[in-house]
């Protein structure tokens, strides 16, 4: 086997070996909300459960040469934000939404996306996603960087308030997973749809 050193190595040369491999990867669509009222859109692959009782996301937003993305600052300014799952019917809007945009526009100028009224935050959802989670920050953790203060990412934990699923994937509690038809981030320019299926009984 070959073995690196990925402190030897650059940040790019870390980036695609760890995104090649640690595949694949939900990607949430995040809406928040800035001081000045502007909704702000954009697409992350960075992203799991952190638990279930109580029900709490997270997502690890990379900032850009030291400087927290728009998403992280509308975050950590509000505490409250929505996460939608990524699908076949919204995933090239999605992209779109990854532009860099300034923080004075929203990504409802670049994409169909439709703002939804939230139940529990003030951050809008949208409407073109099967499943949204409202969210409060529970703990925003800036990380990495090779100095102190120096953080290359924010690590997002959010508390989820209200679930919204399409009725015609949920059935007694689960949701039909052939129904939400997500969509996952692969590597570059590469994402993966539902593919073969199999099933293991876990060990009692």
């Amino acid at each position: 086997m070959i073995s690196l050193d990925p402190l030897a190595m650059s940040e790019g040369d870390n980036y695609r070996f760890l995104t090649g491999t640690i595949i694949p990867r939900p990607i949430a669509i995040i809406t928040s909300i800035s001081n000045e009222g502007t909704v702000n859109i954009a697409p992350f692959s960075y992203f799991t459960i952190v638990s279930a009782s109580p029900p709490m996301i997270a997502i690890s937003v990379q900032r850009k040469n030291g400087k927290m993305k728009d998403t992280s600052q509308n975050i950590l300014d509000s505490r409250e934000f929505v996460v939608h799952i990524t699908d076949e019917s919204n995933i090239e809007d999605a992209n779109q939404t990854a532009a860099e945009l300034p923080p004075n526009v929203s990504e409802l100028g670049v994409s169909n996306f439709e703002l939804a009224e939230s139940e529990t935050v003030r951050v809008p959802g949208i409407t073109n996603a099967k499943v949204r989670l409202e969210c409060t920050l529970a703990k925003a953790i800036p990380l990495g960087g090779q100095v102190a203060d120096d953080a290359s990412c924010d690590l997002i934990i959010g508390n989820v308030t209200r679930y919204h699923i399409e009725e015609s994937i949920y059935n007694d509690g689960r949701i039909d997973i052939e129904g939400l038809r997500a969509v996952s981030r692969l590597a570059g320019n590469h994402y993966m749809k539902m593919g073969e299926q199999f099933v293991l009984e876990r060990p009692k």
